[in-house]
């Protein structure tokens, strides 16, 4: 599938100040409106007639409040990819990543996703626009592990509640494992396991015009087509992957992680991997669970491979994942994911 666009000459369209003035004025709409998500869903989640702090209001707030924001990240990321893109092809993309430059590729995705303050889902939005634009799957693998799992909310919340030097060690360790995860990924060759659209996406040419003659305007039309194309396919199962979240994170009971992760057996941390995958939440939502789990004796190590496979590795990520990637993939990334984090809830049982 290639991104197309028309030739200007005979048919321009809207004017061009039109699109000066009109795609920096939604652009601000979007922002203004993303900034009042939660007042929004708080007002939404009201008209129904459910107590707030009831299992179902719980579950309706978190799908009102998640589903806009993703999709206005997805429109905006894919957005401003789809411009860039017009200047830096997949090949040019690929050739400055590519050899002695790639290695430094896995690192420097990961600390952007260190520095990238997104829930796992959300993540999503940025791996599809730099899958899309040529970048290499290894390193954007990099980024996808890395901004959910030790981004800077969660950072901050661990820091506060453990203390700076057990902080240190997680953001290490989750670096580590995004770098390195990153890197295997990248030499398996997995990029014949994208899903066929995204693999004609980065295999066709930016536009019907050569590079040199694009205007400004030519390349905000590409961005444009890059929204339509690619949140037009996976928008659905943004519906239906943060819908089963919110399921997740309204109905789950604290109660039975409890039992599960109370105790110091061996088979409790890959029991608690098991049982975050299937959970919904960010570092914010997750904190407070991994505070009670402590304190009730729940072991540092098992705490913590709990809370990285809820925000690293939920399931309503890997439904919009499914969407890009195939299912061989996906169980790929989830291997190579788990294993890390096995290795990290061991070594932090083990230390402490």
């Amino acid at each position: 599938m290639t991104v197309e666009t028309h030739d200007p000459a005979p048919h321009r369209g809207a004017p061009d100040w039109l699109w000066y003035v009109g795609v920096p004025a939604v652009g601000v709409v979007l922002y203004l409106l993303y900034g009042q998500l939660i007042p929004i869903s708080e007002w939404v989640t009201g008209l129904f007639p459910v107590a707030r702090d009831s299992h179902t209001g719980e579950a309706i707030a978190f799908f009102v409040y998640d589903v806009p924001k993703v999709l206005l990240l997805l429109t905006g990321i894919v957005f401003v990819t789809g411009v860039l893109r017009s200047w830096f092809s997949p090949e040019k993309t690929r050739a400055i990543l590519a050899g002695k430059n790639q290695i430094w590729g896995y690192p420097l995705a990961a600390l952007l996703g260190v520095l990238t303050p997104f829930c796992s889902c959300s993540s999503v939005p940025l791996f599809i626009g730099f899958v899309s634009a040529g970048i290499p799957l290894g390193v954007t693998f990099s980024f996808l592990i890395a901004g959910p799992m030790v981004g800077p909310v969660g950072l901050g919340l661990l820091y506060g509640l453990v203390g700076w030097q057990i902080a240190t060690i997680y953001l290490v360790f989750g670096f580590s494992i995004a770098t390195v995860a990153g890197f295997v990924m990248g030499r398996m060759g997995l990029e014949r396991y994208l899903q066929d659209w995204v693999r004609d996406l980065n295999a066709g040419p930016v536009g019907d015009l050569p590079e040199e003659r694009l205007t400004l305007v030519d390349r905000l039309k590409i961005g444009v087509e890059q929204v339509r194309e690619i949140v037009g396919k996976v928008w659905i199962w943004v519906l239906v992957g943060i819908g089963i979240g919110a399921a997740i994170h309204g109905y789950v009971p604290e109660e039975m992680m409890l039992r599960i992760m109370g105790g110091e057996a061996w088979w409790s941390v890959p029991a608690a991997v098991v049982v975050g995958v299937p959970m919904y939440t960010n570092a914010a939502g997750v904190i407070p669970i991994v505070e009670a789990l402590l304190g009730k004796g729940a072991a540092l190590g098992t705490t913590l491979a709990f809370m990285m496979s809820v925000i690293a590795l939920s399931l309503p990520e890997m439904i919009i994942l499914k969407q890009v990637l195939t299912l061989r993939l996906i169980a790929i990334f989830l291997a190579v994911v788990v294993a890390g984090i096995l290795a990290t809830g061991f070594l932090f049982n083990f230390l402490l």
